[in-house]
């Protein structure tokens, strides 16, 4: 089966130093996979490094069978990926509409920005009442919408989803994790980037962990909640 996205031997540093040393990752078309490691895994890193944003010094990254490493960040938008990045990043002195277009910047069809806003309010009934409205003056669980709205207004084949539950309540995190799990089963690609472990492997089919750089352990969600790794590293 061909992989949405393939992340080999990459080693990506700032300045001298390495953050990623020779990680492998596979990413399965219509498949959530997740990588789960705590702050300074390098997990962050590993985004900028396919988003182009901080471009690898060795390795490959491939996306649909095409290399994509060291491309600049709109040429890797524009082939299909699309990030909701950590802590939300609303505009918060636009609109919600009008954050929600920003996501569609590079879509010239107004039947397709239109039909693909209409299905953000159908996932978001919230956002349609409140299009209008500032995003900045809404609730953290209200702009989580709106991020994730705005990521999926250019219908993204691979959607990258930077710790989604972070400054969430235990309900809204809930909630969340429904929603992805309803955009993977229509047929979204997902990379869920995450340091919650449980509610993140209730939903994965794949994942890995990255310690210090390097991917230490992987496998199935099942597999994973059973590993010495994950146990020690998350539960004690």
């Amino acid at each position: 089966m061909q992989r949405a996205l393939s992340i080999r031997n990459v080693y990506t540093a700032y300045g001298k130093a390495d953050v990623l040393s020779g990680v492998d990752i596979e990413i399965l078309p219509k498949k959530i996979t997740c990588l789960l490691g705590s702050n300074g895994a390098g997990k962050s890193t590993l985004i900028r490094s396919i988003l182009g944003l901080t471009p690898p010094r060795e390795g490959e990254i491939i996306f649909e069978g095409l290399p994509i490493s060291g491309h600049p960040t709109h040429s890797v938008v524009a082939k299909g990926i699309a990030c909701i990045p950590e802590g939300r990043r609303v505009f918060p002195k636009m609109t919600v509409k009008d954050n929600l277009l920003m996501g569609a910047y590079l879509e010239s069809s107004e039947k397709k920005i239109k039909m693909n806003m209409g299905k953000v309010f159908e996932i978001f009934p919230r956002l349609e009442e409140r299009q209008e409205q500032l995003a900045g003056t809404m609730s953290g669980g209200e702009q989580a919408m709106v991020s994730i709205g705005r990521g999926l207004m250019s219908s993204p084949k691979l959607l990258i989803i930077d710790e989604p539950s972070l400054g969430l309540s235990p309900a809204l995190v809930s909630e969340n994790f429904r929603i992805i799990r309803k955009i993977n089963d229509a047929g979204t690609a997902v990379f869920l980037v995450e340091q919650n472990v449980r509610q993140t492997l209730a939903i994965s089919h794949y994942g890995y962990v990255l310690s210090q750089g390097r991917v230490t352990a992987q496998g199935t969600a099942e597999e994973l909640k059973t590993s010495d790794e994950v146990q020690q590293a998350y539960f004690g």
